[in-house]
C-alpha cells in the first residue's frame, strides 16, 4: 500500500516538523511494515510553469514527425515572449495548456534543460510528459494536457503536486484495513497521540424502496449491498489535477472520472466499489452462484468460464460481474472518447458491498485474476463503510460531473450481531510479561475502536474493520505492539526440564559434525524426483524403491514425486559442482525418505472447531507414508590432495565404506560389512552394510563405487563413490548414549595373523570368528593386508592378515596368554571358514 504523506496529512494534523522517515518509524513501532519512503521529486527543480501553445510548425525531412512550436508562458521566462520549443508529441495542438520546462530546469534522473539548436531550429526548453516528470503512468502516453481552465505561467510543481513523500507499506494479510488511507491514518493518529478525521464519518440517507432493484440469492456469499444511482453526469468531465495526482501516487492509472472516483474511495476507504452503465444493466442487480459453464467476458477483454463456485453479479441476461474481483464488459463505464458509437455513460449505479473473504480468495486465484479488489475482500473489508463509501462516490461524482443524486437508495443487510470477546484485564500482562495495567490495557483497546466494559473480566466488542480479532492473545498484541515491542524486557525463556533435543535429534546432529569432521560438506536438496531417475539408476522393475508417493500439485512437473533414496539429489548436486569446475568433492545429506505402505488409505478429513481426538490424530499418521531418516554421502575425485607432502590420492570405494563406519560409530551400532550386489553400485565394488537390531541382522545400506552405466546415464565423473544407510534403524540398533573409550595403565599385546581362505568366504566373516574366538581380552581387531598370488597360495585362494590388539584391564598379559587368546581366534576362525593359518 503507497501512501502519500500529503493525503495522510489531511486525516491526521501531523507535525509540520514530520518527515516521511519520521512516520516511517512511528509506524514500525506500532508493527506496520513500511519498506521504503519515496521521495517524489527530491531531484526536480525548476523553473516549471503553465504554458499555452501558441502556434506549430510541422518540420518535414525528419525521420520521425517534428514539431516546431511557440508556447506563452506569461512572464515566467521574464520577458513575455513567447518560448520557442522543439517537440516530437502528437498528442496536443494549438490552444492546448502545457507543462512546459525552461532553461535551467532540471528533471528527474538528471537531466537538465538548457538553450540548444536542434532540427535545424533553436529549442528553449521542453514540453513535458508524466513519464519525464516522474509522476508514473497517466494513460496517455504523450504530452500532459492540462484543463483549459488552468492559468498560463501557473508553477507546475505546486500545480502537479510533484514533491511528495510516499511510504511504501507491506500490509500483512490479517491487517487488511491498512489497505487504505483510513486505516493508515488512524495507526498514525495512534502512534502520535493525535485525533483522527474518520473520511467514513458522512452523513448517509436512509435505505428506501425507490432504489434500483437489487436481489440477493446467496446471504453467506453476500452479506451486505448498497446501490445509489446518479445521472445526469458531463460527458466532457475530467478527472481534476489532485484526483489523478493521488491516483498516481498510489500507484493506479487515471482512466475515466466515474471509475477514477471509485478507485479513489476505494483507496481512502478501503471498501472496494463498481460503477455500471446504468442504460447498459438489465432488470434487477442480483448476486448469486455462477450456473457451471457459464461464461462472462471481464474488463481485461477474457472470456472466462465460470465454476459453481464463483459468486456472480448479475442482471437478466446473465452475470455481469465477478463479484469483488472484476466487472464485466458488458456493463463498463464509458468515456467521451469511445469509439463504439454508444456514447459517453451519464447514469450510472453504484455497487458498494460486502463478499466472504473466502470466496473471493477462491474466485481470483481459480481465474488467476487478482485485482485491487480482491486483494481488499479476502483480507476483510469493513462492512459498515460500504454505506459511506458510496455516499462518498456519490458526493463526488455531483461535484466533479455535475451529476445529480437521485433519491432511491438500496441497502440489504443480513443481521449479523458485532462479534465480543471476554478477556481477562491482566491477560496481556501475563503474555508480555509487562504489567500494564487495566487503564492501560483499556486504553489501548479503544484506541483501535473497540468497545469494552467490566473490571477484572473484560467483554470487548471488536470494530467492524478488525476482522482479525478473535480471541484474547489478538487482543494482547494489540496492546503490546502500541505499547512498543521495543519496551518488551530482553529475558531468555526458562524451559522445563527433560525438554532438551531428543536421542534422535542428538544422533542427527552428530552424524552431521562427525561427517562435517571427516571433510564432507552438507548439501540439502529437495525432496523430489522424477521417476525415470530410477532407470538411470539400474533399480529393478520390482525394487521397492521404485514405488513413490506422488505429489497432486508439484512445484515442477518433471519431479513429481517424493524421493525414496537421497542419492539423487545428491548426485545432482555433485553433477553441478563437477560441470562448475570443482572437480574434488565430498557431499553429504540427512533427510527424510518417503516410502508408501502397500495398502492406499484416504487420509481423515478434520474437523477446525476442536482439537483432534488422538484416535483421529492416530487415524491420520497412519494413512501419510512412512518417513524414516537417511543418510547418505558422494564423493569424486581426489580424496587426499597432491603436494610437498605426497601424491595424494583419489577417491574410492574404501572410503565410501569408511563413512558408513563413521556415521555406525556415532549411533553406537556394531556395522557388520560384507560384499553386496545392489542398483547402482559396481557389483564388485559394492559394500552391503548391516546391523543387529533385536538379535536379527537387518540391512541399512550399501556403500562402494558406482556402476560405470549409472555414471554415463546421470553424467557423473569417472570412479564416483556413495553411500547411502537408514539412520532410523542405526539408531534402534545403538545402545544407547555414546561411553568414552577407557585408559588403560597396562600395556597392549600385539599379535599378527595371516590366513588363507578361499577366495569366496568374505572377509567379514573372517573377522566375526577370530573376533568371538578370541574372547574378551581382544582390544580391536584391524585387516591391514589382503594377498592373492596362485602360484604361492592356489588356485581361487588369498591371504588375509589380520592384527589383533590384546589388553587386561587389571594386569599386563603374559606372552603366553595372549599367544592362547590369538589361537583361540585362529582355532574357531578355521572352523567356522576353513582358514589356513599362512606360514
Amino acid at each position: 500500500m503507497r501512501v502519500p504523506l500529503s493525503w495522510l496529512r489531511e486525516y491526521v494534523d501531523l507535525p509540520a516538523t514530520e518527515t516521511g522517515r519520521d512516520v516511517q518509524a512511528k509506524l514500525i513501532s506500532a508493527g506496520l511494515e513500511v519498506e521504503t519512503v519515496e521521495q517524489l521529486g527530491a531531484d526536480l527543480k525548476g523553473p516549471l510553469v503553465v504554458g499555452q501553445v501558441a502556434t506549430i510548425e510541422e518540420l518535414e525531412g525528419f525521420k520521425k514527425p517534428i514539431r516546431y512550436c511557440t508556447v506563452d508562458v506569461g512572464r515566467a521566462n521574464g520577458t513575455g515572449e513567447p518560448q520557442e520549443i522543439i517537440c516530437g508529441a502528437r498528442n496536443f495542438a494549438v490552444g492546448d495548456k502545457v507543462v512546459v520546462a525552461l532553461p535551467g530546469a532540471v528533471l528527474p534522473g538528471d537531466f537538465q534543460i538548457a538553450e540548444r539548436k536542434t532540427y535545424g531550429r533553436m529549442s528553449r526548453g521542453m514540453i513535458c510528459s508524466s513519464d519525464e516528470l516522474g509522476m508514473g503512468d497517466d494513460g496517455t502516453k504523450g504530452i500532459i494536457v492540462l484543463p483549459p481552465e488552468t492559468e498560463v505561467g501557473k508553477d507546475a510543481v505546486e500545480l502537479l503536486e510533484l514533491v511528495d513523500e510516499v511510504l511504501d507499506i507491506a500490509v500483512t494479510p490479517d491487517r487488511g484495513y491498512c489497505l487504505s488511507l483510513r486505516g493508515v491514518a488512524r495507526e498514525t493518529a495512534i502512534a502520535y497521540g493525535l485525533p483522527l478525521r474518520d473520511p467514513a464519518l458522512l452523513d448517509v440517507p436512509a435505505p428506501n424502496a425507490f432504489g434500483h432493484p437489487v436481489r440477493i440469492s446467496d446471504p453467506l456469499g453476500c452479506d451486505r449491498f448498497t446501490a445509489r444511482t446518479v445521472t445526469g453526469l458531463s460527458p466532457e468531465a475530467r478527472s481534476p489535477i489532485w484526483l489523478q495526482r493521488r491516483l498516481q501516487k498510489v500507484g493506479m492509472r487515471p482512466i475515466s472520472l466515474a471509475v477514477d472516483v471509485t478507485n479513489y474511495v476505494m483507496m481512502e476507504l478501503g471498501q472496494p466499489l463498481h460503477a455500471y452503465d446504468r442504460r447498459l444493466v438489465q432488470g434487477a442487480i442480483g448476486v448469486r452462484r455462477a450456473e457451471p459453464g457459464e461464461k462472462i467476458t471481464t474488463l481485461d477483454g477474457v472470456v472466462r468460464t465460470l465454476d459453481a463456485e464463483d459468486l456472480v453479479i448479475t442482471d437478466e441476461r446473465g452475470p455481469i460481474g465477478l463479484a469483488g474481483v472484476m466487472g464485466g464488459a458488458d456493463t463498463e463505464i464509458a468515456d467521451h472518447d469511445a469509439d463504439d458509437g454508444a456514447g459517453a455513460t451519464t447514469d450510472v449505479v453504484i455497487e458498494a458491498a460486502h463478499f466472504d473473504p473466502v470466496s473471493i480468495a477462491r474466485t481470483a486465484r481459480r481465474h488467476k485474476l487478482s485485482s485491487e479488489a480482491s486483494r481488499r475482500f479476502e483480507r476483510g473489508v469493513d462492512p459498515q463503510a460500504a454505506a459511506a463509501a458510496a455516499q462518498r462516490t456519490v458526493d463526488l461524482l455531483v461535484l466533479l460531473a455535475g451529476g445529480t443524486a437521485e433519491a432511491g437508495v438500496t441497502e440489504i443487510v443480513a443481521p449479523s450481531a458485532p462479534r465480543t470477546i471476554t478477556l481477562p484485564a491482566n491477560h496481556p500482562d501475563r503474555v508480555a510479561g509487562v504489567e500494564y495495567g487495566r487503564e492501560t490495557v483499556v486504553r489501548r483497546l479503544q484506541e483501535i475502536g473497540c468497545d469494552v466494559y467490566g473490571q477484572d473480566e473484560l467483554i470487548v466488542t471488536v470494530p467492524s474493520w478488525r476482522p482479525d480479532l478473535t480471541d484474547p492473545n489478538d487482543l494482547a498484541e494489540e496492546v503490546i505492539r502500541l505499547e512498543g515491542y521495543e519496551n518488551l524486557p530482553s529475558t531468555l525463556p526458562r524451559p522445563p526440564a527433560g525438554r532438551g533435543l531428543t536421542r534422535r535429534q542428538r544422533l542427527h546432529r552428530r552424524v552431521g559434525r562427525a561427517l562435517a569432521g571427516a571433510g564432507y560438506v552438507e548439501a540439502p536438496n529437495y525432496p523430489f524426483v522424477a521417476e525415470r531417475v530410477f532407470d538411470q539408476l539400474g533399480l529393478e522393475p520390482d525394487d521397492p524403491a521404485r514405488r513413490v508417493v506422488k505429489l497432486t500439485n508439484p512445484l515442477s512437473d518433471e519431479e513429481p514425486a517424493l524421493r525414496t533414496s537421497l542419492l539423487p539429489g545428491l548426485l545432482g548436486a555433485l553433477r553441478r559442482n563437477d560441470g562448475r569446475g570443482s572437480h574434488d568433492l565430498a557431499l553429504f545429506e540427512t533427510g527424510l525418505v518417503f516410502l508408501p505402505h502397500e495398502e492406499r488409505k484416504t487420509a481423515l478429513r478434520l474437523t477446525v472447531d476442536r482439537r483432534p481426538a488422538d484416535e483421529e490424530i492416530a487415524e491420520l499418521d497412519s494413512a501419510l507414508p512412512g518417513q524414516p531418516r537417511h543418510v547418505a554421502v558422494v564423493l569424486a575425485g581426489a580424496r587426499e590432495q597432491a603436494g610437498w607432502w605426497g601424491k595424494g590420492r583419489p577417491a574410492d570405494w574404501a572410503d565410501a565404506v569408511e563413512a558408513a563406519r563413521t556415521v555406525a560409530r556415532e549411533a553406537g551400532a556394531g556395522l557388520i560389512v560384507r560384499k553386496g550386489r545392489y542398483g547402482p553400485w559396481h557389483p564388485g565394488r559394492c559394500a552391503e552394510l548391516a546391523v543387529t537390531v533385536d538379535g536379527a541382522e537387518r540391512v541399512v545400506g550399501h556403500a562402494g563405487e558406482l556402476h560405470p552405466r549409472v555414471l554415463k546415464a546421470l553424467g557423473l565423473p569417472a570412479r564416483t563413490c556413495a553411500m547411502e544407510m537408514d539412520l532410523d534403524v542405526l539408531e534402534q540398533a545403538g545402545d544407547g548414549a555414546l561411553q568414552a573409550p577407557g585408559i588403560s595403565a597396562f600395556p597392549v599385546a600385539t599379535q599378527d595373523v595371516a590366513l588363507v581362505v578361499d577366495a569366496l568366504v568374505p572377509a567379514a566373516d573372517v573377522e566375526a570368528a577370530l573376533r568371538e574366538g578370541a574372547g574378551e581380552l581382544l582390544e580391536s581387531i584391524r585387516l591391514f593386508d589382503v594377498y592373492d598370488n596362485a602360484e604361492q597360495l592356489g588356485e581361487g585362494r588369498r591371504s588375509l592378515a589380520y592384527a589383533l590388539r590384546f589388553r587386561a584391564a587389571d594386569r599386563t598379559l603374559t606372552v603366553d596368554e595372549a599367544s592362547a587368546a590369538r589361537d583361540a581366534a585362529v582355532a574357531l576362525a578355521t572352523e567356522r571358514t576353513g582358514a589356513v593359518l599362512r606360514s
